[in-house]
């Protein structure tokens, strides 16, 4: 869809910042109903007997079969079997069985996904709907004026990218203001930008009011709808649905986060999460273990300004043991592609000495062959420098952290070369 460009348009924070929850379509489409908004009769299953039942149930031959993968462009993907599009048209229960067949447990491949493709853990079933008019509308967190942003267009659809690109002008934005929310001339000045008849143009008013209200009482931080249709009977419907939701607003959204598909998500990256720590893989070689986000993002900055590329984001908190720092370190190395590690600690809530022993025990356990390069400052920092100088293994250690950065960059390279030529380079002792 047009996430892409839409957090470009409201200044959302970098890929290693973001914290948001993305849920199923089928599960956008329950919401949405649930707060009184127009979406296509169907419902979902995990299984292809399910889905055709719930075909049979429809009692329709315009039928639609939409591969539940949390990934954009699903019409104009392919599935590791070699079945064409996310999206298909069908006429009967069976054909819905048969697709199902051949979409549950598979992967999907689309633009969006990369090229390893999101596995379809169920299938959407629902009744087609023919439309009159396809518009575009979300709702986003616009940082830079710190303010929600309703963005619309009407021209809605599958390739909304496009419009972005070629007529930026038919795509309209509108700030909200905090207390008044989506008065009804707010909303009402939208939907007349959708393109929609005069007939269908208090409905998408009050759909537009709804949605904000949805973005508001369930802390979301994206609510994407493309395409909202006018049909051919004048009803406004939401014909695909794509939410985020705030991380951190968790405790209060239980059964928003009870939705969280886990299958969806990097399994290190789950399993970091379950042990109290950020990380997100990136596409350098260097392994980066640091505590706080601030300081994780100029350890990154500073690897690369002496010619390195970092191979994670890694923050490890105010919160870590010895057993945490280990877990981070057999993170980190679940990537073949690391040739160097670079933990970086600035003491303040955390203990120096947690992360020597912790580091020393995961050298010893994972018996590391590659350089760790570590710079400590902050509480405990002479016990933990202590540590390091009698566990007998080659640990680099730095109090600053330029010379830390350059050594990390220049033993990684080291070992890389010698990969790439078939030498191997041991730096355990």
């Amino acid at each position: 869809m047009f996430s892409r460009n839409l957090k470009q348009l409201a200044s959302q924070s970098l890929r290693y910042q973001r914290r948001n929850l993305s849920i199923h379509e089928y599960r956008s489409a329950a919401l949405l109903k649930s707060y009184g908004i127009g979406v296509p009769n169907g419902s979902a299953s995990e299984t292809a007997e399910g889905a055709f039942q719930i075909a049979k149930d429809l009692n329709t031959e315009d039928l639609v079969v939409k591969a539940q993968a949390l990934t954009g462009g699903r019409g104009k993907g392919h599935f590791d079997n070699g079945l064409q599009g996310g999206v298909r048209l069908v006429t009967s229960p069976e054909e819905v069985k048969d697709l199902a067949e051949k979409m549950i447990g598979h992967k999907l491949i689309t633009k969006q996904s990369g090229a390893g493709g999101k596995e379809v853990t169920a299938v959407y079933v629902v009744e087609r709907k023919f439309v009159r008019k396809e518009a575009y509308l979300a709702i986003l967190l616009d940082r830079k004026n710190q303010l929600p942003l309703i963005v619309a267009s009407s021209e809605g659809g599958m390739n909304i990218e496009d419009v972005a690109k070629t007529n930026p002008d038919a795509i309209k934005s509108y700030n909200v203001d905090l207390e008044a929310g989506v008065t009804d001339s707010q909303a009402l000045e939208i939907a007349s930008v959708l393109g929609f008849t005069k007939h269908a143009q208090d409905k998408a008013a009050d759909t537009i009011k709804k949605l904000y209200q949805i973005f508001a009482e369930r802390d979301a931080t994206q609510i994407e709808i493309n395409p909202l249709s006018e049909t051919i009977d004048h009803d406004v419907l939401c014909m695909d649905a794509k939410f985020g939701f705030d991380d951190n607003a968790s405790f209060r959204q239980e059964e928003v986060f009870s939705w969280r598909d886990k299958a969806q998500e990097d399994p290190e990256e789950v399993k970091a999460a379950e042990s109290g720590l950020n990380f997100i893989k990136l596409d350098g070689n260097i392994g980066c273990l640091v505590n706080g986000a601030g300081l994780a993002m100029a350890t990154m900055d500073i690897i690369k300004l002496y010619g390195g590329q970092p191979a994670n984001f890694l923050d490890c908190g105010g919160g870590a043991t010895p057993e945490t720092i280990e877990q981070a370190f057999r993170l980190i190395m679940s990537e073949s592609n690391v040739t160097g590690i670079f933990v970086n600690i600035f003491g303040g809530i955390v203990r120096c000495d947690y992360v020597a022993e912790g580091l020393i025990a995961a050298t010893k356990s994972l018996g590391l062959e590659i350089p760790v390069v570590v710079r400590l400052q902050g509480t405990n920092m002479e016990k933990a420098q202590k540590l390091i100088a009698e566990s007998g293994l080659k640990l680099f250690a730095f109090t600053e952290l330029d010379p830390a950065a350059e050594k990390v960059v220049q033993l990684s390279d080291i070992v890389k070369k010698a990969n790439d030529v078939g030498v191997k380079v041991n730096f355990e002792i």
